[in-house]
Parts: C-alpha cells; sequence; structure tokens
C-alpha cells in the first residue's frame, strides 16, 4: 500500500513575495502583459481578460533548491473561491479554464539547485461564454516510494489563474469597505475586523493597512498590516482582519484604513473604541477620496471662480451707460 503525504502551496496574496514554494520547489511568473506591468497582483498571478477566441503564452520559471536533481510535472486544474478563499481543486480535477491550459514541456527534470523555464498557453474557445474563470497552474514533486512503508512524498506549488472571458476591455474592479469593528481575540490581542464588499466586476486579492490616530493623550499607532489570504468574489462580501498590539489603549481612536488589490485603492475611516473582551457593534465607515483629488479640486474651483468673475465684469462694461 502506499500512503501520499502532501504539502500543498499556491503563490500567496503578498505583492512583496513573487515566488511560490512547497518544500523544496519553486516556481513564479515571469512574463507580465505591458498594459499590467505596475500591478504587483499581476506579477504573482497570470490575470487577463481575452475575447473568444484569443491565445495567450506566459513563461513561468520551475526551481530546485536540494542538493538532487528533482523530476517535476506540470499540469492545470480547477480552482474555486469559497469563503474568502483561493482553493485548488484536489488532483487533475478539471474545469472549463483548465482545459484550456497546456504547459510545455509538462514534465522537467529540474537539476540540483537550478531552475528551468516552462510556457504555459491559454487558448479559449470561439464559443466560450462570458465571465470570469479561475485555476491554478501546478508544479509537482513526487518522492520514490520506501520500501518498508510505501509512503510518498508529494509537494505542489501553483500559480493561480484569474481569467475574464468577453468582448470589449475588462470589467471594472471595485470595492467598499463597509464598516469596521473592534474586538479583542481570546488572548486579549486588540483586533480590527473590516467589512469588504466586491462591488465590481473582477475576483480581488485583499492586502493592506490599518493607522491609528487622536488616541488618549494624542497618541498615534501603527501602520498595521491586514492578514493576507483574503479573496473577494465577485459580489460577495468578507472580512479582512487587522491584529494589532497589545499595547494599544482602549481609545477612542481616529482609525484610517487603506486596503488595495492590486492597483485599486479604497480608503475609509470610522472612530473606534476596544472592549474589554468581545467585539463592538461594527462601525459604518465614511469613504476617503485620493489625496491627489483635493488640489485638483481646489485648482478647478478657483479656475471655475475666475471664469465666472471675468463673465460678470464684461456684462457690467457691455451694459454700461455711455459717457456723454
Amino acid at each position: 500500500m502506499v500512503i501520499a503525504l502532501i504539502a500543498v502551496m499556491i503563490a500567496p496574496a503578498s505583492a512583496g513575495s513573487q515566488t511560490a514554494a512547497a518544500r523544496d520547489i519553486g516556481v513564479r511568473l515571469l512574463d507580465v502583459p505591458v498594459a499590467m506591468r505596475n500591478d504587483p497582483r499581476a506579477q504573482l498571478y497570470i490575470v487577463d481578460h481575452l475575447a473568444p477566441g484569443t491565445i495567450i503564452h506566459r513563461r513561468i520559471e520551475i526551481s530546485n533548491s536540494t542538493k538532487a536533481p528533482v523530476r517535476i510535472a506540470l499540469y492545470p486544474a480547477a480552482a474555486a473561491i469559497a469563503r474568502g478563499t483561493f482553493l485548488g481543486a484536489a488532483g487533475h480535477t478539471p474545469n472549463d479554464l483548465s482545459t484550456w491550459t497546456s504547459i510545455l514541456p509538462n514534465t522537467l527534470d529540474v537539476p540540483a539547485r537550478g531552475h528551468m523555464i516552462a510556457t504555459v498557453t491559454i487558448s479559449v474557445p470561439s464559443d466560450a461564454a462570458p465571465g470570469e474563470q479561475y485555476s491554478v497552474v501546478w508544479a509537482e514533486a513526487r518522492s520514490t516510494p520506501s520500501h518498508d512503508r510505501g509512503v510518498v512524498q508529494v509537494s505542489r506549488v501553483g500559480i493561480r489563474l484569474y481569467l475574464s472571458v468577453g468582448a470589449g476591455g475588462p470589467p471594472a474592479a471595485n470595492f467598499a469597505i463597509d464598516s469596521l469593528t473592534a474586538m479583542r481575540s481570546q488572548d486579549g490581542e486588540p483586533m480590527v475586523l473590516a467589512s469588504v464588499h466586491n462591488t465590481g466586476g473582477r475576483a480581488l486579492d485583499m492586502n493592506g493597512t490599518l493607522e491609528l490616530s487622536n488616541g488618549p493623550g494624542g497618541l498615534s499607532a501603527g501602520p498595521f498590516p491586514a492578514t493576507l489570504g483574503v479573496t473577494l468574489a465577485i459580489g460577495e462580501t468578507e472580512t479582512v482582519t487587522i491584529t494589532l498590539n497589545n499595547q494599544i489603549p482602549a481609545g477612542p481612536w481616529d482609525s484610517r484604513i487603506t486596503l488595495r488589490s492590486g492597483l485599486l485603492e479604497r480608503t475609509a475611516r470610522a472612530t473606534l473604541t476596544f472592549p474589554a473582551a468581545g467585539a463592538t457593534a461594527p462601525v459604518i465607515t465614511i469613504p476617503t477620496r485620493p489625496g491627489w483629488l483635493y488640489p485638483v479640486g481646489t485648482i478647478l474651483l478657483v479656475l471655475l471662480l475666475g471664469i465666472t468673475t471675468l463673465i460678470m465684469l464684461r456684462r457690467q462694461v457691455g451694459h454700461a451707460p455711455a459717457s456723454s
């Protein structure tokens, strides 16, 4: 009897790391579309919007950090988003997107402490239905079964695929930070729960920070990073958690949260007071416009006032009585 011990890793939502690794193998995306070259999310995952009948190619690099060569199998499989988590399906479970995806070569003998390159091809059928689909490109290594127990160690690491299908440009991505809840964990740590609603047409991978100001004695604290790994499906609302320092006083605090997915960013404010235990009622947030809008708005207002004043002066001159 052969027993498989499996270690699984899908490339994380953090823009700070572009390599996913499980045990001793890693995989990273090498190609980013020119239009998305500044998008941190597109540097981690294959994210695209394609019309039916389109074919794209993306190179990936597979690395081996061990002291011996490793045989790697490459294959696509289904994925889904459920309860705020991007989930790769078990084994080679297919879906539409995985059947449109191929990898060449599909087997690599990666040298010790070396790396090799493969090409992922996605060919969207001409009759593909519109909408967004999810999949994973897996790189899998298996150990040789041991003679005494027949144990096989399976490590697989993957890159997420987010593919929107449809004519024209991609659906607009958007989200709203609905409320903030102050609470304490069972260990007494202060925490903030942000309720985030995906109001756009693309799935989102959330990250961001929380800052506190105008606290007791005029204290400020932060920024505190949001817990990574929350993925918002289209139309869904999920919770993003921020864990603070145990030394943070109860408050009240002026809180400012900034969340982003790729280049999309939203900021909101609320006044929070941390309870002695449990959680407070959710506080509805006040959206904050991006800072660059304020000077632009001021300039436009000044220009409008100037134009209005000039028109009024000209009218007054035009209607002034002629001197005798």
